[in-house]
């Protein structure tokens, strides 16, 4: 059994890490879940939160906004709407973060489109809150 598996992070700005993982903890949209070395292949949506990579030269967190994640023989890719490491996360990053869900939840009631994507937007509000909650920022 292999005992780590390749990482890739990338985001529309940029590419945040192409690295070997032994382990990383996913936000999945119906839950969180790990990947390790040898997992069986699954594509699954980010909810946001924060993505953990534990790599032999440590641990390293990203916060994803959202996006896909694809576990193959290959390793684990990540494709996020917004990616940020942790240790560059700041309380302005939240707030912009949070306007931005606002923005979209409000922009969505008064389209009065499809139910879902107001339920949507109202959670992606909540999830950013939450965020800020238990970071304690």
């Amino acid at each position: 059994m292999a005992d780590t598996m390749q990482f890739d992070l990338v985001s529309p700005e940029r590419s945040l890490a192409s690295l070997q993982a032994t382990a990383v903890q996913i936000p999945g949209a119906e839950g969180d879940m790990t990947a390790m070395p040898m997992h069986a292949p699954t594509l699954t949506t980010l909810r946001p939160g924060v993505l953990k990579v534990d790599a032999p030269e440590g641990t390293t967190e990203f916060l994803v906004t959202g996006g896909f994640a694809q576990i193959s023989a290959e390793g684990l890719s990540v494709l996020a709407e917004k990616a940020i490491p942790m240790d560059e996360f700041t309380r302005e990053h939240l707030d912009e973060l949070i306007e931005e869900a606002r923005a979209t939840y409000e922009t969505a009631q008064k389209a009065d489109g499809p139910h879902g994507l107001v339920e949507d937007a109202a959670k992606m509000l909540a999830d950013m809150e939450a965020l800020g909650t238990h970071m304690s920022l």
